[in-house]
């Protein structure tokens, strides 16, 4: 390794400013910036380096005469993604990110890249396979389209928690780890635990229906884990969900909120995140309230009229889904299907009024995509006991939830989002592990 380019401590070096802190009016004054390098060019005499930091770019410019020797030479030698601060002086230049450029005059290298990554980070559309950028996903990440992505991603979930405090929703942790399975079922990951098997939580459910009965309106925003041996771009093994649960409402009352939150969200985006939608190439859906909605049956006769092979009483998968593209649904349209028959949905779904084979129950769908589902829920232990006895479940397994209702449960209904499917559905995203930082799926494992 060149003696120019050693390793350096922090030391006593601190940021000063932020590339968008750094402005023409800052002209001539002495500053320290860090980042990591995005990239590098060089005109003869004259070494360009891209340091990028959490909120954009700074141009370092080393113009030979203005900068000592050992400036010139250490930028000129080191590769992309190089840790590093510079201290230097601010000139206004019209043609540089933010209007401005540092001249350095002094480089400390905290972090060598010592080889190039395998794909560019500068692109939107990634030019290699997405298991070779999971493999590196740390550095995949300081793609701009990523990081783009990601930060939409918080503003969505400060936007979410605004949105249901506002409304008189309190936010709740509930345990991950669960001695038996929330909806039945054998999509679950068995764990040891002490001296006994627990399981990965696949949902909230039945601690958020308990905590109606104290706080009433309560979220939690959490992971989830479903064994679900599947390799489509839209299932992960380990997601994370949008649970809401309200007291004295039922499903029509969950729908109206959960579109209201979505209008909510979009709304936040666009206030917040313009610049980075136009960096994306992307727009929002528009969206128009209220939400369409289309009983489970009439959706069954569209597509046997279309002469898809499928029977009532059958789940309804997105390929099928796509048959009514333009008929039910745009590719860029929100909806509901309702009422849903009460034998394919989980035994805590509340049946209708009209007949006990359907249930007050919802998906929200975007395009041939599911994005939430939700319902009203039983809260009397005899309609309890019933259901889980005609879906084959062991009570005595589910005392723990069954004992709290001889206590007055309130009506209630909620609803789950998957946030790694809303976000595919904002932004455009194709496969749902760009969704996520780090993916699990039936293949990985890491990093």
């Amino acid at each position: 390794m060149s003696e120019l380019l050693h390793e350096q401590e922090l030391g006593g070096w601190r940021r000063t400013h932020y590339s968008k802190e750094i402005l023409p009016t800052l002209n001539d004054v002495q500053i320290t910036v860090m980042g990591w390098v995005s990239s590098t060019r060089s005109h003869g005499n004259i070494q360009f380096v891209i340091i990028r930091d959490r909120l954009g770019e700074i141009q370092v410019t080393a113009k030979r005469g203005e900068c000592s020797d050992k400036v010139l030479d250490q930028l000129s030698r080191i590769k992309d993604h190089t840790s590093l601060g510079v201290r230097g002086k601010v000139r206004a230049q019209t043609k540089s990110p933010n209007g401005i450029e540092v001249i350095p005059n002094e480089v400390r290298i905290f972090s060598l890249a010592k080889q190039a990554a395998p794909f560019n980070i500068q692109a939107n559309k990634s030019t290699v396979g997405i298991d070779t950028r999971l493999d590196l996903r740390a550095i995949d990440l300081r793609r701009n389209f990523l990081r783009s992505a990601f930060g939409i991603r918080h503003t969505t979930l400060c936007s979410i928690r605004e949105f249901l405090d506002a409304k008189g929703f309190i936010e709740v942790s509930t345990p991950k780890m669960i001695a038996t399975a929330t909806e039945g079922g054998a999509a679950l990951f068995p764990i040891f635990y002490y001296n006994k098997e627990a399981y990965l939580a696949q949902s909230p459910q039945l601690y958020k229906e308990q905590l109606t009965m104290a706080f009433e309106n309560v979220y939690e925003i959490g992971p989830i884990f479903r064994a679900e041996p599947s390799r489509t771009k839209r299932h992960l093994s380990e997601a994370t969900s949008i649970d809401v649960e309200q007291a004295f409402a039922d499903y029509n009352d969950l729908m109206n909120l959960l579109e209201a939150m979505i209008k909510h969200i979009i709304n936040s985006i666009n206030d917040r995140h313009r610049v980075d939608l136009q960096s994306m190439h992307g727009t929002l859906p528009k969206i128009k309230t209220p939400f369409p909605r289309y009983r489970y049956d009439e959706i069954i006769d569209k597509l046997q009229a279309k002469g898809e092979h499928i029977r009532w009483g059958d789940d309804i998968n997105p390929q099928i889904m796509k048959g009514l593209s333009n008929e039910v649904f745009n590719s860029d349209t929100f909806y509901y299907i309702v009422d849903w028959p009460t034998a394919i949905k989980p035994f805590y779904v509340k049946p209708t009024s009209r007949s006990d084979r359907f249930c007050e129950s919802f998906d929200l769908m975007f395009g041939s995509l599911e994005i939430s589902s939700g319902s009203t829920r039983i809260n009397r232990k005899e309609f309890l006991l019933g259901n889980m006895k005609k879906q084959g479940l062991n009570t005595e397994s589910f005392d723990y939830h069954l004992r709290v209702f001889d206590y007055g449960v309130p009506p209630h209904a909620g609803f789950g989002v998957g946030l790694e499917r809303l976000m595919m559905v904002l932004l455009n995203i194709e496969n749902i592990r760009d969704a996520t930082f780090y993916p699990r799926d039936i293949d990985r494992l890491t990093p």
